[in-house]
């Protein structure tokens, strides 16, 4: 389907905004430091000892310090829940950009990554001009102690050379565990890694000290390429020769050299401080243990957990981060909220899919197996559950849901928990909200995957039919996987045995039955499940319409 420039504008128009800005920050910062370097009066003779490699690594390192303080701001998780949270700060556009905040993140975690290659590139390079174009004049500029100097010395015995192989150690690190099969198969590797950015960054602060590349500080004593006193004009080289003739210049003192005042902290000391203050906010806000009411086994390997925590509010979509000592004491995973606190009932719940070995160990914990060697006597006994800690809530595109006049839900299996949330508060009666009719379609491949939210849903639907308003919620439900299919017999699910359909959903067939009944207005898509879902569904949101509707694409993703 042709793309609509309307949809396109709607759907990638914000985030192309600020990727061109960011990509302008970057080459405009990398221009101006390389000019600097090359045609500045200060690195004259600095240039001419080390060349293009100058430029380059100086340009590289001004790129690295801008991405180093940018990494962190994504990662400001309660600063981005409050923005979002505050209307009058941000709008529905602004908190769609707070969306891509990972993918910002991963952005400038890339460009890390490639202009670290190029800088180590081009200081290995320096490192071997230091050594070959050792300056008999200017023993000041020198980075070896000798002509001819093994370079792999002049890398290990100053401190520029020490922490620049930590650095690109750790970083190499942190790159090879973020990549996507790691991070699936074995998640605490990613998580430990990661965490490394504390040693990267202290490392970081001392890179510079100790003084490698020297700038002239006496430019109107010593112009460069003027004659010294002990010179003439038979030593010096042709440029130099012409410069000095033309302008028939003398040096009244010899060249002076000081090192560079390190900058980096100046660009990431602010970003880093904010990020510590903030995890010490969380920190102090989870170091209470949550309280567990109830964990409940449901069918397709979902456990249900229910908890109370002391003055714990939060919203529909959004997520906490839940830790278990019990299981790991510093791995922390992210679950989307499916019920929210009321003013009648504190309590919250997630459920989770038992996939890895971090929920697989976590349940064992919360649901422990029957011992074969307990009395078969009836017993009353209290069970135990484990210590867990919550950090949250934090913000999540669903909460937008409310923010539409019309709003599409497409789920894939598990991916149904930010949307049981919205449902379980139009359910509670909350008022308040723009939202005037909602679509729901939920994907699962086993129909026994509907029973985690049946009652919900029933009850929703009942609530609304005795309210008389039954086109508010349009319902629909589909079994990808018609091996051994089943109904769900049960008397009390019949409104869900009439929405049941099998197979996979034609996604373009719904979203033009949608646009044809909402002509002319704006449609909130949220997406939560399969990556082949997703992106049929943005394909579809950014193609032309007839009706003239226009599809927001939101995908539900945790940073």
């Amino acid at each position: 389907m042709a793309v609509s420039v309307r949809s396109w504008v709607a759907n990638e128009g914000g985030k192309h905004l600020v990727l061109m800005l960011w990509l302008g920050a970057n080459t405009w910062l990398f221009l101006r430091t390389y000019l600097l370097y090359s045609t500045g009066q200060q690195y004259h003779y600095l240039y001419k000892m080390l060349g293009l490699g100058l430029c380059i690594s100086r340009a590289s390192a001004s790129v690295l310090n801008l991405n180093c303080c940018l990494v962190l701001l994504p990662m400001c998780r309660s600063l981005l829940t409050f923005i979002r949270g505050t209307h009058t700060v941000s709008s529905r556009k602004t908190r769609r950009l707070l969306d891509k905040s990972k993918s910002f993140h991963v952005a400038c975690g890339v460009a890390i990554c490639l202009f670290s290659a190029v800088h180590v590139s081009a200081h290995l390079v320096n490192v071997v001009n230091f050594s070959l174009s050792y300056s008999d004049d200017f023993p000041a500029l020198n980075l070896a102690r000798y002509r001819g100097e093994d370079p792999k010395w002049i890398i290990l015995s100053t401190i520029p050379g020490v922490t620049g192989v930590l650095l690109v150690l750790i970083l190499l690190l942190m790159f090879i565990s973020s990549s996507y099969c790691i991070r699936v198969s074995n998640y605490e590797i990613f998580w430990y890694t990661h965490n490394l950015f504390i040693v990267f960054y202290t490392i970081l602060m001392v890179h510079m000290v100790g003084g490698a590349l020297k700038y002239q500080t006496n430019l109107k004593a010593h112009p460069p390429g003027c004659l010294r006193t002990n010179q003439s004009n038979s030593k010096l080289q042709d440029e130099d020769l012409v410069q000095a003739e033309d302008d028939d210049i003398r040096c009244r003192e010899d060249a002076h050299f000081e090192p560079h005042y390190p900058q980096t902290w100046l660009w990431v000391s602010g970003p880093l401080c904010l990020y510590c203050v903030e995890r010490l906010y969380r920190y102090i806000r989870s170091s209470d243990p949550v309280t567990i009411v109830t964990a409940i086994r449901h069918p397709c390997n979902v456990v249900e957990l229910r908890m109370l925590k002391k003055d714990f509010k939060a919203r529909p979509g959004q997520y906490i981060v839940l830790n278990c000592p019990g299981v790991s004491s510093f791995e922390n995973h992210p679950f989307t909220l499916t019920k929210c606190p009321t003013a009648n009932k504190e309590t919250f719940g997630i459920h989770l899919r038992v996939v890895g070995d971090w929920t697989d160990r976590f349940t064992q914990l919360l649901l422990p197996p029957p011992r074969a060697d307990m009395e078969i006597l009836p017993m009353v006994q209290q069970r135990r559950y484990p210590k867990v800690f919550v950090d949250g809530p934090f913000g999540g595109p669903s909460e937008d849901v409310f923010n539409y006049d019309v709003s599409l839900c497409v789920a894939g299996g598990i991916g149904v928990t930010p949307f049981a949330c919205v449902l379980q508060a139009l359910l509670d009666g909350w008022r308040g909200f723009r939202l005037q009719r909602l679509y729901f379609v939920w994907v699962c491949k086993e129909i026994q995957s509907f029973y985690w939210f049946a009652e919900l849903l029933c009850a929703l639907h009942k609530k609304l039919w005795q309210e008389n308003r039954p086109d508010y919620f349009n319902l629909k439900l589909y079994v990808s996987c018609t091996e051994s299919l089943q109904r769900m017999s049960e008397e009390r699910y019949r409104p869900l045995s009439s929405r049941l359909l099998v197979g996979r959903p034609k996604w373009k067939m719904i979203l033009d039955e949608i646009g044809k009944s909402n002509k002319n207005r704006r449609v909130g898509v949220f997406c939560c499940g399969p990556k082949s879902i997703s992106k049929t569904l943005h394909r579809l949101c950014n193609s032309t319409r007839s009706s003239g509707t226009v599809f927001e694409f939101n995908k539900e993703s945790f940073s």
